[in-house]
Protein backbone atom coordinates (compact mmCIF):
# COMPACT_ATOMS: atom_id res chain seq x y z
CA UNK A 1 0.00 0.00 0.00
CA UNK A 2 1.27 3.39 -1.09
CA UNK A 3 1.77 5.79 2.50
CA UNK A 4 0.24 9.37 1.67
CA UNK A 5 2.08 12.65 0.34
CA UNK A 6 1.66 16.19 1.27
CA UNK A 7 3.05 17.76 -2.01
CA UNK A 8 2.91 17.47 -5.23
CA UNK A 9 5.50 18.38 -8.30
CA UNK A 10 4.73 21.75 -9.76
CA UNK A 11 3.25 21.79 -13.22
CA UNK A 12 0.53 19.02 -13.23
CA UNK A 13 -2.78 19.89 -14.96
CA UNK A 14 -5.63 18.58 -13.10
CA UNK A 15 -8.67 19.89 -14.58
CA UNK A 16 -10.27 22.47 -16.86
CA UNK A 17 -10.94 25.30 -14.60
CA UNK A 18 -14.44 25.07 -16.10
CA UNK A 19 -15.12 21.54 -14.67
CA UNK A 20 -15.26 22.68 -11.05
CA UNK A 21 -17.97 24.93 -11.14
CA UNK A 22 -17.75 28.27 -9.01
CA UNK A 23 -18.44 28.22 -5.54
CA UNK A 24 -17.74 24.52 -5.35
CA UNK A 25 -14.65 22.05 -4.54
CA UNK A 26 -13.46 18.93 -6.24
CA UNK A 27 -11.14 15.97 -4.84
CA UNK A 28 -8.16 14.75 -6.55
CA UNK A 29 -5.82 12.02 -6.25
CA UNK A 30 -2.44 11.86 -7.65
CA UNK A 31 -0.53 8.79 -7.81
CA UNK A 32 2.88 10.02 -7.36
CA UNK A 33 6.24 7.64 -6.92
CA UNK A 34 6.08 8.33 -3.65
CA UNK A 35 2.74 7.27 -2.83
CA UNK A 36 -0.04 9.30 -3.10
CA UNK A 37 -1.66 12.85 -2.50
CA UNK A 38 -5.12 13.62 -1.38
CA UNK A 39 -6.15 17.24 -2.00
CA UNK A 40 -9.31 19.54 -3.30
CA UNK A 41 -9.60 22.86 -4.69
CA UNK A 42 -12.11 25.24 -4.30
CA UNK A 43 -12.87 27.94 -6.37
CA UNK A 44 -14.17 31.34 -6.47
CA UNK A 45 -14.39 32.72 -9.51
CA UNK A 46 -11.81 32.57 -11.53
CA UNK A 47 -9.63 32.12 -8.37
CA UNK A 48 -8.77 28.66 -7.04
CA UNK A 49 -7.73 27.65 -4.15
CA UNK A 50 -5.76 24.67 -2.92
CA UNK A 51 -5.88 22.03 0.01
CA UNK A 52 -4.40 18.84 1.63
CA UNK A 53 -7.31 16.62 2.61
CA UNK A 54 -6.59 16.11 6.35
CA UNK A 55 -8.05 18.05 9.07
CA UNK A 56 -5.17 19.38 11.43
CA UNK A 57 -7.21 18.27 14.28
CA UNK A 58 -7.12 14.69 13.48
CA UNK A 59 -5.23 13.82 10.56
CA UNK A 60 -8.19 12.29 8.69
CA UNK A 61 -9.75 13.30 5.14
CA UNK A 62 -12.28 16.43 5.80
CA UNK A 63 -15.07 14.84 3.32
CA UNK A 64 -16.95 12.23 4.21
CA UNK A 65 -18.73 12.92 0.76
CA UNK A 66 -16.77 12.97 -2.41
CA UNK A 67 -16.58 16.24 -3.12
CA UNK A 68 -18.23 17.73 0.37
CA UNK A 69 -16.06 20.22 1.38
CA UNK A 70 -18.23 23.44 1.77
CA UNK A 71 -20.65 24.23 4.25
CA UNK A 72 -24.34 24.65 2.63
CA UNK A 73 -23.70 28.25 2.17
CA UNK A 74 -20.67 27.63 0.40
CA UNK A 75 -18.48 30.25 2.79
CA UNK A 76 -16.46 28.11 4.68
CA UNK A 77 -14.71 24.68 4.26
CA UNK A 78 -15.67 22.10 6.99
CA UNK A 79 -14.33 18.92 8.25
CA UNK A 80 -17.52 16.68 8.07
CA UNK A 81 -15.83 14.44 11.04
CA UNK A 82 -15.22 17.16 13.63
CA UNK A 83 -17.48 20.42 12.60
CA UNK A 84 -13.97 21.97 12.12
CA UNK A 85 -14.90 25.37 9.80
CA UNK A 86 -11.95 26.73 8.01
CA UNK A 87 -11.72 30.14 5.52
CA UNK A 88 -11.72 29.24 2.00
CA UNK A 89 -8.60 31.62 1.06
CA UNK A 90 -5.98 31.42 3.73
CA UNK A 91 -7.14 27.24 5.27
CA UNK A 92 -7.29 28.91 8.56
CA UNK A 93 -9.51 27.61 11.51
CA UNK A 94 -12.13 29.99 12.74
CA UNK A 95 -14.35 27.29 14.61
CA UNK A 96 -14.19 23.90 15.87
CA UNK A 97 -11.43 21.93 18.01
CA UNK A 98 -8.34 23.45 16.13
CA UNK A 99 -9.02 26.76 16.22
CA UNK A 100 -6.27 28.99 14.87
CA UNK A 101 -4.71 25.91 12.91
CA UNK A 102 -4.68 25.81 8.83
CA UNK A 103 -5.00 23.04 6.45
CA UNK A 104 -1.95 22.34 4.74
CA UNK A 105 -1.66 24.30 1.43
CA UNK A 106 -1.50 22.96 -1.90
CA UNK A 107 -0.13 25.81 -4.49
CA UNK A 108 -2.96 25.74 -7.64
CA UNK A 109 -2.93 27.83 -10.55
CA UNK A 110 -4.76 28.34 -13.59
CA UNK A 111 -3.19 28.39 -16.78
CA UNK A 112 -4.66 28.22 -19.74
CA UNK A 113 -8.08 27.47 -18.37
CA UNK A 114 -6.62 24.36 -16.53
CA UNK A 115 -6.07 24.29 -13.07
CA UNK A 116 -2.38 23.21 -12.74
CA UNK A 117 -0.15 22.66 -9.20
CA UNK A 118 2.44 25.27 -8.74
Amino acid sequence: MSDRVTATPAGVALAPLTDIPDGTARNFVLQLRAGRFHGFVVRRGEAVFGYVDRCPHAGVPLAQKLDDYLTPAGDLIVCDWHGALFTIDKGLCVGGPCVGQRLGAWPVTVRNGIVTTA
